[in-house]
Protein backbone atom coordinates (compact mmCIF):
# COMPACT_ATOMS: atom_id res chain seq x y z
CA UNK A 1 0.00 0.00 0.00
CA UNK A 2 3.04 2.05 0.63
CA UNK A 3 3.72 2.53 -3.49
CA UNK A 4 -0.08 3.46 -4.02
CA UNK A 5 0.27 5.72 -1.67
CA UNK A 6 3.45 7.91 -2.36
CA UNK A 7 1.62 7.75 -6.23
CA UNK A 8 -1.02 9.68 -5.04
CA UNK A 9 0.91 12.48 -3.75
CA UNK A 10 0.43 15.84 -4.89
CA UNK A 11 2.82 17.97 -7.49
CA UNK A 12 2.62 20.71 -5.13
CA UNK A 13 4.69 18.43 -2.19
CA UNK A 14 8.32 18.66 -2.71
CA UNK A 15 9.12 16.16 -0.15
CA UNK A 16 7.64 12.54 0.92
CA UNK A 17 9.91 10.85 3.78
CA UNK A 18 9.07 7.40 4.81
CA UNK A 19 9.81 5.88 7.53
CA UNK A 20 10.60 2.32 7.78
CA UNK A 21 9.92 1.47 11.45
CA UNK A 22 11.61 -2.04 11.35
CA UNK A 23 8.85 -3.32 9.46
CA UNK A 24 8.70 -7.27 9.12
CA UNK A 25 7.08 -6.48 5.13
CA UNK A 26 8.65 -4.73 2.28
CA UNK A 27 7.74 -1.53 2.97
CA UNK A 28 11.31 -0.10 1.93
CA UNK A 29 11.55 -2.21 -1.28
CA UNK A 30 8.05 -0.68 -2.67
CA UNK A 31 8.82 2.92 -1.70
CA UNK A 32 12.20 2.76 -3.22
CA UNK A 33 10.55 0.74 -6.52
CA UNK A 34 7.69 3.48 -6.52
CA UNK A 35 10.29 5.67 -8.23
CA UNK A 36 9.36 9.09 -6.94
CA UNK A 37 12.26 11.12 -6.59
CA UNK A 38 10.89 12.60 -3.45
CA UNK A 39 11.00 10.27 -1.53
CA UNK A 40 13.68 10.08 1.22
CA UNK A 41 13.40 6.94 2.78
CA UNK A 42 14.58 6.54 6.53
CA UNK A 43 14.60 3.06 7.69
CA UNK A 44 14.77 2.05 11.44
CA UNK A 45 16.76 -0.84 12.35
CA UNK A 46 14.88 -1.18 16.06
CA UNK A 47 11.30 -0.29 15.95
CA UNK A 48 10.38 2.86 17.47
CA UNK A 49 6.22 2.85 17.82
CA UNK A 50 4.27 4.81 15.75
CA UNK A 51 5.23 8.02 17.34
CA UNK A 52 8.40 7.54 17.54
CA UNK A 53 8.11 7.17 13.29
CA UNK A 54 6.16 10.11 13.13
CA UNK A 55 8.39 12.17 15.58
CA UNK A 56 11.73 11.02 13.50
CA UNK A 57 9.79 12.06 10.03
CA UNK A 58 9.55 15.43 11.76
CA UNK A 59 13.14 15.76 12.14
CA UNK A 60 13.59 15.04 9.08
CA UNK A 61 11.57 17.88 7.36
CA UNK A 62 12.42 19.99 9.37
CA UNK A 63 16.30 19.20 8.44
CA UNK A 64 14.84 19.67 4.67
CA UNK A 65 14.07 22.95 5.30
CA UNK A 66 10.05 22.10 5.21
CA UNK A 67 7.93 24.99 6.36
CA UNK A 68 4.76 22.24 6.61
CA UNK A 69 5.14 19.08 7.58
CA UNK A 70 1.91 16.77 7.00
CA UNK A 71 1.84 13.32 8.70
CA UNK A 72 -0.02 10.87 6.35
CA UNK A 73 -0.61 7.06 6.95
CA UNK A 74 1.24 4.67 4.75
CA UNK A 75 -2.04 2.45 4.31
CA UNK A 76 -4.00 5.27 2.43
CA UNK A 77 -6.24 6.00 4.58
CA UNK A 78 -5.56 9.85 4.24
CA UNK A 79 -7.17 11.05 1.20
CA UNK A 80 -4.23 13.62 -0.47
CA UNK A 81 -7.56 15.17 -2.42
CA UNK A 82 -8.45 16.69 1.37
CA UNK A 83 -4.56 18.13 1.93
CA UNK A 84 -5.18 21.43 0.73
CA UNK A 85 -8.01 22.30 2.91
CA UNK A 86 -5.75 21.05 5.75
CA UNK A 87 -2.88 23.21 5.14
CA UNK A 88 -5.37 26.34 4.15
CA UNK A 89 -5.51 27.16 7.77
CA UNK A 90 -2.11 27.21 8.01
CA UNK A 91 -1.25 29.45 5.20
CA UNK A 92 -3.92 32.15 5.70
CA UNK A 93 -2.45 32.32 9.55
CA UNK A 94 -5.59 30.46 11.24
CA UNK A 95 -3.80 28.06 12.71
CA UNK A 96 -0.21 26.44 13.42
CA UNK A 97 -1.20 23.06 13.73
CA UNK A 98 -4.41 21.26 11.71
CA UNK A 99 -6.07 17.99 12.26
CA UNK A 100 -8.01 15.94 10.70
CA UNK A 101 -11.78 15.37 11.46
CA UNK A 102 -14.19 12.06 10.54
CA UNK A 103 -16.83 12.86 12.65
CA UNK A 104 -18.11 16.05 11.35
CA UNK A 105 -21.37 15.06 10.80
CA UNK A 106 -24.60 12.48 11.81
CA UNK A 107 -23.62 10.34 8.55
CA UNK A 108 -20.43 10.41 9.84
CA UNK A 109 -21.37 7.52 12.50
CA UNK A 110 -23.11 5.67 10.10
CA UNK A 111 -22.15 1.78 10.34
CA UNK A 112 -19.98 2.20 13.26
CA UNK A 113 -20.85 -0.23 16.31
CA UNK A 114 -22.69 1.98 19.30
CA UNK A 115 -19.50 0.51 21.54
CA UNK A 116 -17.30 2.47 19.32
CA UNK A 117 -19.44 5.75 19.49
CA UNK A 118 -19.61 5.75 22.81
CA UNK A 119 -15.92 4.84 23.41
CA UNK A 120 -14.92 7.94 20.63
CA UNK A 121 -16.87 10.39 22.55
CA UNK A 122 -15.13 9.60 26.01
CA UNK A 123 -12.07 9.66 24.49
CA UNK A 124 -12.22 12.45 22.69
CA UNK A 125 -13.72 14.24 26.25
CA UNK A 126 -10.70 13.05 28.26
CA UNK A 127 -8.35 14.01 25.76
CA UNK A 128 -9.84 17.76 25.97
CA UNK A 129 -9.69 17.46 29.17
CA UNK A 130 -5.76 16.21 29.46
CA UNK A 131 -4.68 18.48 26.41
CA UNK A 132 -7.04 22.29 26.99
CA UNK A 133 -7.91 21.95 23.07
CA UNK A 134 -11.67 22.23 24.02
CA UNK A 135 -12.75 22.73 20.36
CA UNK A 136 -11.15 19.64 19.16
CA UNK A 137 -12.54 16.19 18.41
CA UNK A 138 -10.95 12.86 17.24
CA UNK A 139 -8.04 13.12 18.67
CA UNK A 140 -6.76 9.81 17.35
CA UNK A 141 -6.72 11.02 14.31
CA UNK A 142 -3.66 10.97 12.38
CA UNK A 143 -3.80 12.66 9.48
CA UNK A 144 -1.80 16.54 10.21
CA UNK A 145 0.02 19.11 9.55
CA UNK A 146 2.20 21.54 11.69
CA UNK A 147 4.13 25.12 10.79
CA UNK A 148 8.02 24.68 11.16
CA UNK A 149 7.59 28.11 13.45
CA UNK A 150 6.08 25.46 15.94
CA UNK A 151 7.37 22.15 15.43
CA UNK A 152 11.05 24.06 16.14
CA UNK A 153 9.49 24.76 19.72
CA UNK A 154 8.49 21.58 20.38
CA UNK A 155 10.70 18.76 22.12
CA UNK A 156 9.65 15.96 20.03
CA UNK A 157 12.11 13.29 22.07
CA UNK A 158 9.89 14.39 25.29
CA UNK A 159 6.56 13.08 23.25
CA UNK A 160 5.23 9.48 23.57
CA UNK A 161 6.12 6.88 21.20
CA UNK A 162 3.84 4.59 21.08
CA UNK A 163 -0.46 4.55 20.31
CA UNK A 164 -1.13 7.31 22.90
CA UNK A 165 1.11 9.54 20.23
CA UNK A 166 -1.50 11.65 18.67
CA UNK A 167 -3.16 12.41 22.67
CA UNK A 168 0.15 13.27 24.30
CA UNK A 169 1.17 15.14 21.29
CA UNK A 170 -1.65 17.54 21.75
CA UNK A 171 -1.24 18.74 25.50
CA UNK A 172 2.67 19.14 24.33
CA UNK A 173 1.51 21.90 22.04
CA UNK A 174 -1.25 23.07 24.43
CA UNK A 175 1.31 23.82 26.88
CA UNK A 176 3.93 25.84 24.22
CA UNK A 177 -0.23 27.86 23.47
CA UNK A 178 0.11 26.49 19.91
CA UNK A 179 -3.23 27.51 17.16
CA UNK A 180 -4.79 24.31 16.68
CA UNK A 181 -7.93 23.48 14.26
CA UNK A 182 -10.24 20.38 13.22
CA UNK A 183 -10.32 20.11 9.45
CA UNK A 184 -13.16 18.36 8.41
CA UNK A 185 -12.09 15.06 6.15
CA UNK A 186 -13.15 11.75 5.72
CA UNK A 187 -11.42 8.80 6.23
CA UNK A 188 -10.71 5.88 3.21
CA UNK A 189 -11.66 2.35 4.99
CA UNK A 190 -10.32 -0.36 2.56
CA UNK A 191 -8.34 -3.61 3.01
CA UNK A 192 -5.81 -2.97 5.64
CA UNK A 193 -5.38 -4.84 8.64
CA UNK A 194 -5.13 -3.05 12.23
CA UNK A 195 -2.68 -4.53 14.20
CA UNK A 196 -3.86 -2.35 17.48
CA UNK A 197 -4.70 -4.67 20.77
CA UNK A 198 -7.48 -2.49 22.58
CA UNK A 199 -6.90 -4.00 25.39
CA UNK A 200 -3.57 -2.99 26.09
CA UNK A 201 -4.04 0.62 24.50
CA UNK A 202 -6.68 2.17 25.97
CA UNK A 203 -5.73 1.39 29.93
CA UNK A 204 -2.14 3.18 28.72
CA UNK A 205 -3.83 5.80 27.15
CA UNK A 206 -6.08 6.74 29.70
CA UNK A 207 -2.89 6.58 32.46
CA UNK A 208 -1.10 9.01 29.85
CA UNK A 209 -3.92 11.10 29.58
CA UNK A 210 -4.05 11.11 33.40
CA UNK A 211 -0.52 11.63 33.65
CA UNK A 212 -0.77 14.57 30.80
CA UNK A 213 -3.16 16.78 32.31
CA UNK A 214 -0.99 17.03 35.77
CA UNK A 215 1.67 17.88 33.59
CA UNK A 216 0.01 20.52 31.82
CA UNK A 217 -1.73 22.08 34.83
CA UNK A 218 1.85 22.09 36.56
CA UNK A 219 3.42 23.62 33.41
CA UNK A 220 1.71 25.77 32.12
CA UNK A 221 -0.61 27.44 34.85
CA UNK A 222 2.10 27.37 37.41
CA UNK A 223 5.88 26.64 36.11
CA UNK A 224 5.31 29.18 33.35
CA UNK A 225 3.01 31.77 34.73
CA UNK A 226 0.95 31.22 37.90
CA UNK A 227 -2.49 31.34 36.57
CA UNK A 228 -6.21 31.83 38.93
CA UNK A 229 -6.98 28.69 37.44
CA UNK A 230 -3.90 26.56 39.04
CA UNK A 231 -5.23 28.49 42.24
CA UNK A 232 -8.76 27.52 42.18
CA UNK A 233 -7.39 24.31 40.86
CA UNK A 234 -5.53 23.52 44.39
CA UNK A 235 -8.03 25.51 46.26
CA UNK A 236 -10.73 23.18 45.11
CA UNK A 237 -9.42 20.03 45.42
CA UNK A 238 -7.92 21.25 48.56
CA UNK A 239 -11.55 21.78 50.44
CA UNK A 240 -12.87 18.96 48.49
CA UNK A 241 -10.48 16.87 50.54
CA UNK A 242 -10.72 18.61 53.45
CA UNK A 243 -14.92 17.87 53.22
CA UNK A 244 -14.36 14.61 52.50
CA UNK A 245 -12.58 13.64 55.67
CA UNK A 246 -15.07 16.01 57.62
CA UNK A 247 -17.76 14.14 56.41
CA UNK A 248 -16.51 10.61 57.50
CA UNK A 249 -15.57 11.90 60.60
CA UNK A 250 -19.09 13.31 61.50
CA UNK A 251 -20.81 9.93 59.99
CA UNK A 252 -18.83 7.78 62.34
CA UNK A 253 -19.23 9.95 64.85
CA UNK A 254 -23.17 10.53 64.14
CA UNK A 255 -23.77 6.31 64.44
CA UNK A 256 -26.11 5.38 66.06
CA UNK A 257 -28.76 7.35 67.69
CA UNK A 258 -26.29 10.47 68.18
CA UNK A 259 -27.02 13.28 65.68
CA UNK A 260 -24.86 15.81 63.63
CA UNK A 261 -24.98 19.59 65.00
CA UNK A 262 -25.80 21.97 62.47
CA UNK A 263 -22.18 23.55 62.96
CA UNK A 264 -20.47 19.70 61.91
CA UNK A 265 -23.12 19.57 58.58
CA UNK A 266 -22.01 22.86 57.39
CA UNK A 267 -18.16 21.83 58.45
CA UNK A 268 -18.92 18.82 55.94
CA UNK A 269 -20.33 20.16 53.52
CA UNK A 270 -19.34 23.94 52.76
CA UNK A 271 -15.95 22.70 51.86
CA UNK A 272 -17.00 20.31 49.56
CA UNK A 273 -20.08 22.98 47.73
CA UNK A 274 -17.00 25.77 47.84
CA UNK A 275 -14.79 23.25 46.12
CA UNK A 276 -16.39 22.29 43.42
CA UNK A 277 -17.86 25.47 42.56
CA UNK A 278 -13.66 26.29 42.60
CA UNK A 279 -13.21 23.46 39.98
CA UNK A 280 -15.95 24.27 37.83
CA UNK A 281 -14.63 27.89 37.85
CA UNK A 282 -10.61 26.79 37.03
CA UNK A 283 -13.07 24.37 34.24
CA UNK A 284 -14.47 27.73 32.78
CA UNK A 285 -11.17 29.56 32.34
CA UNK A 286 -9.42 26.81 30.98
CA UNK A 287 -11.83 26.30 28.23
CA UNK A 288 -11.23 30.06 27.69
CA UNK A 289 -7.55 29.53 27.71
CA UNK A 290 -7.65 26.87 24.87
CA UNK A 291 -5.50 28.49 22.21
CA UNK A 292 -7.39 28.36 18.61
CA UNK A 293 -7.30 31.41 16.35
CA UNK A 294 -4.53 33.69 18.51
CA UNK A 295 -1.75 35.16 17.37
CA UNK A 296 -1.40 32.35 14.58
CA UNK A 297 0.39 34.76 12.44
CA UNK A 298 3.37 35.23 14.74
CA UNK A 299 6.37 33.00 12.80
CA UNK A 300 4.83 32.63 9.61
CA UNK A 301 5.41 35.84 8.21
CA UNK A 302 7.66 34.58 5.43
CA UNK A 303 6.79 31.32 5.68
CA UNK A 304 4.63 29.42 2.89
Amino acid sequence: MIARTINTMPDFVDHIVVIDDASSDTTAVEARDAGDPRVVLIEHEVNTGVGGAVCDGHKEALRLGCDVSVVMAGDGQMDPEYLPALLAPICDGTAHFTKANRFYSRDSYRGMPKYRILGNVILSFMTKLASGYWHLFDPQNGYTAIHRAALERLNLDRVAKDYSFENDLLINLNILRIPACDVPIPAVYGSEVSTMRMHKVIPALIAQLTRGIGRRILFKYVVFSFSPIALLLLAGLSLIAFGGAASTWVLVHTLGPASASAGSVLLATMPILTGIHFLVGALMLDIQESPDRRAATAGIVGGH
